[in-house]
């Protein structure tokens, strides 16, 4: 690695002088317009899962916020826009990097169906119904109901795998996220979510979700942000080992290294600050109130991702670590992005 530019926050990250042999997809990150782009493709990411609009936003933000990722490739050589598998592998060949792009919630859906297949044609790749607060589709993993799809919901999974969107159950409610993983006739994901058998955040998912996805083919991408790695009662930034620790955990449930995947939930560029309504809102408690407390609450400190890898080009740490604990080079690649890619072969279809 060489750090060619000073670290201010952990949305500048460091290059590679020679890539890695592996093709490692993150499931779930965000971009900002302050990013630096031309050096996208030197981090050792060959496919971005890019957060392409907000959570809850309506129809028409959310398309014109997916138009501009195919608006921002055409300014760098080294950048696409992903909507096969063969399109990633090629990123990979020619030294490029690629956006799958990926929405965190689907308030943008209201009650008009024909808004999946328009969203799929122009891009839309990976959909995850509701970002912790109950929407018209599905529960919220934060929120007080536990109702499960809503009959609307029920008809979005039909049409997401028809038209070939990859579903998506992080930040979703439990029975919800299980009532997903029934009701569709392909592998779902869980973008980034960790074991709550080993960290009990609201965030994380149990082993029952876990289990579920993994006996339908699907991959549970695990997340190397700090508050969702962070065992209860240390104190200490969690370390690419304690992340490893989750690896193992998925392993040993599922019985193979087939279902797990990587979801960073990092940045590239400058991660803006949260927004709150001065007239305040529902409730949703703060279930990363432990580690500002503990470690750090600055959104754009690196230490709020772990000890070790903090910057996406330090996934060769995670490749050295993955390796010390005896996982195979086969695995290794299942991990970083072979699973991924299995999966969405199987739902795009191409």
């Amino acid at each position: 690695m060489n750090d060619t530019r000073a670290r201010a926050h952990n949305g500048i990250h460091s290059v590679l002088e020679k890539d890695h042999n592996y093709i490692f997809v993150d499931a779930t990150m965000q971009s900002w317009p302050d990013a630096d782009y031309d050096i996208a493709h030197r981090h050792g990411v060959t496919a971005y899962g890019v957060t392409a609009c907000r959570p809850h936003a309506g129809f028409e933000s959310a398309m014109e916020d997916l138009m501009e990722w195919h608006r921002l490739v055409t300014g760098y050589e080294n950048l696409i826009v992903a909507e096969t598998v063969s399109d990633i592998r090629a990123a990979k060949k020619d030294g490029r990097a690629a956006f799958v792009i990926a929405a965190q919630g689907a308030d943008w859906v209201g009650r008009k169906l024909y808004r999946i297949e328009a969203m799929q044609r122009i891009g839309l790749r990976q959909l995850l119904f509701a970002y912790n607060a109950t929407n018209q589709l599905a529960d919220g993993c934060l929120d007080s109901t536990e109702g499960g799809l809503s009959k609307l919901g029920a008809r979005v999974v039909e049409e997401c795998d028809r038209v070939g969107i990859l579903l998506d159950g992080t930040h979703t409610g439990k029975r919800s996220t299980l009532e997903m993983i029934d009701k569709s006739a392909m592998p779902i994901i869980f973008s980034h979510s960790n074991p709550s058998a080993l960290v009990p955040n609201a965030r994380n998912i149990d082993d029952e979700q876990i289990a579920a996805c993994a006996r339908r083919g699907g991959v549970l991408c695990l997340a190397p942000w700090g508050p969702l790695v962070m065992r209860p009662k240390t104190t200490h930034q969690p370390t690419v080992d304690d992340f490893i620790d989750l690896v193992d955990h998925v392993a040993n449930l599922t019985g193979s290294a087939n279902h797990i995947g990587i979801g960073t939930d990092m940045s590239l560029g400058s991660y803006p600050e949260h927004e709150h309504d001065a007239w305040g809102g529902p409730d949703y408690g703060n279930p990363f109130a432990e580690y500002g407390e503990k470690i750090t609450a600055d959104q754009r400190s690196p230490k709020r991702n772990l000890d070790g890898f903090d910057d996406f080009a330090q996934v060769v740490n995670l490749i050295d670590r993955l390796g010390a604990r005896g996982y195979s080079d086969e695995d290794i690649g299942k991990i970083l992005g072979e699973n991924y890619l299995r999966v969405a072969a199987e739902v795009w279809q191409a």
